[in-house]
C-alpha cells in the first residue's frame, strides 16, 4: 500500500517542460527557426533589388531632392543599349572574361594533372601553388603594380631578358595595347590555383579500376586521357568556368588597384563604369537600369550554362 505523502508529492511536482510545446506542430516549429533567416534575406537582398528596379524607371539622383524625381519609363534602358561607350565597356569586359577563363582552365587543369601524379614533394608544391589565391586582391594589385614598373619592375626585366628588349621601353599598365593583358596576367596568376583545386578533386574522384580495365583492353595513355579523364573531369571543369565567369564579370577591386580603368578607358570594365555612373556622376536611376541589365545578363547566361552542366552530369 503506497504512502499518502508520496502521492501528494507526485501531484505537486511540475510537469515536464516538453508539454509546453505539445500544441506546436512541426511546421510551426520549422517556421519559427526559418522566419529570421527569411526576414534577413528580404531586408538584404530582395528589397534592394525591388527598389533598384523601381529607381531604374526614374531620373532619380542621390544629390537631388526627392521632389525632382520623375517616372520616365524605359528611357534609361534605351539610352544604355544605344550608348556606344557602354558597348566598348562590354567589349573590354568580354576580352578580360574570355582570356582569363581560357588561361585559367588550361593552366589549372595542367597543374592538377601533374600534381595528381604521385611524386616526392607533392604536398609542398600544392601549397606553394595555392598561395596566390590566399592573398587579398588589394595586396595583389599593389604587388603587381610594383612588378609592372618600367624602371624598377621585375616583370619588365624578365621580359627584356627573354626577348632582348629594353625593360624601360614599355609599360604594361601605361600603354593601351598592353594594359588589358596586364590585368589578364594578374588575375590568371591569382585564380589559377582555384581552378586547379577543382580539377584536382575531379581527377581524384575517378576510380583506379577504370584505368586498370582500360589497360587490360590495351588502351594507350593518350586514349585513356581522351576517353576517361576528360569526360569524367568535364563537369568539374565546367563548374570552375561557371564560378570564375561570374566572379570575373563583376571584377572591380583588382582592376582599380592596377589600372583604375585606364589608360583612358581601355580597362574600364562594366563594374567600374557602373560605379562611376552611380557615385561620380550621381545618375542613380541610370545606374540602376545599368545594374539591372547586367544582372539579367549574368542570370540568363548562368541559367543556360547550368542547364548544359546538368546535361553533362547526366551522361
Amino acid at each position: 500500500m503506497s504512502d499518502p505523502s508520496e502521492n501528494r508529492a507526485g501531484a505537486i511536482s511540475p510537469k515536464p517542460s516538453t508539454s509546453r510545446f505539445r500544441g506546436i506542430s512541426d511546421r510551426a516549429l520549422a517556421w519559427t527557426f526559418v522566419a529570421p533567416t527569411i526576414v534577413i534575406l528580404l531586408a538584404i537582398n530582395i528589397f534592394p533589388l525591388i527598389w533598384t528596379i523601381y529607381l531604374s524607371f526614374t531620373n532619380y539622383r542621390v544629390n537631388r531632392p526627392n521632389r525632382d524625381v520623375d517616372f520616365i519609363g524605359l528611357r534609361n534602358y534605351e539610352r544604355i543599349l544605344s550608348d556606344s561607350d557602354i558597348w566598348i565597356t562590354m567589349q573590354a569586359t568580354a576580352h578580360f572574361l574570355i582570356w582569363t577563363i581560357v588561361l585559367q582552365v588550361l593552366i589549372g587543369f595542367t597543374l592538377a594533372y601533374l600534381i595528381n601524379k604521385k611524386f616526392k614533394g607533392n604536398d609542398l608544391w600544392t601549397t606553394i601553388i595555392v598561395l596566390p589565391m590566399m592573398l587579398s586582391p588589394a595586396v595583389v594589385g599593389n604587388f603587381w603594380t610594383f612588378l609592372y614598373q618600367p624602371q624598377i619592375g621585375l616583370f619588365n626585366y624578365v621580359v627584356g631578358f627573354l626577348t632582348g628588349a629594353d625593360p624601360s621601353s614599355f609599360s604594361m599598365i601605361g600603354e593601351v595595347a598592353l594594359a588589358p593583358w596586364a590585368i589578364v596576367i594578374v588575375d590568371t596568376w591569382m585564380w589559377t590555383p582555384f581552378v586547379m583545386l577543382i580539377c584536382l578533386a575531379g581527377l581524384r574522384s575517378i576510380p583506379d579500376s577504370i584505368y586498370e580495365a582500360a589497360e587490360c583492353d590495351r588502351a594507350s595513355k593518350w586514349r585513356q586521357f581522351w576517353t576517361i579523364t576528360i569526360p569524367m573531369v568535364l563537369p568539374f571543369l565546367m563548374l570552375a568556368v561557371l564560378f570564375r565567369g561570374i566572379e570575373n564579370f563583376k571584377m572591380f577591386d583588382l582592376v582599380v588597384q592596377l589600372t583604375g580603368g585606364g589608360p583612358g578607358s581601355t580597362t574600364e570594365l562594366t563594374s567600374i563604369n557602373l560605379k562611376r555612373e552611380a557615385f561620380e556622376k550621381w545618375r542613380t536611376g541610370y545606374a540602376s537600369a545599368y545594374a539591372i541589365i547586367l544582372f539579367v545578363t549574368v542570370f540568363g547566361l548562368a541559367s543556360i550554362y547550368v542547364k548544359a552542366l546538368n546535361k553533362v552530369k547526366e551522361r
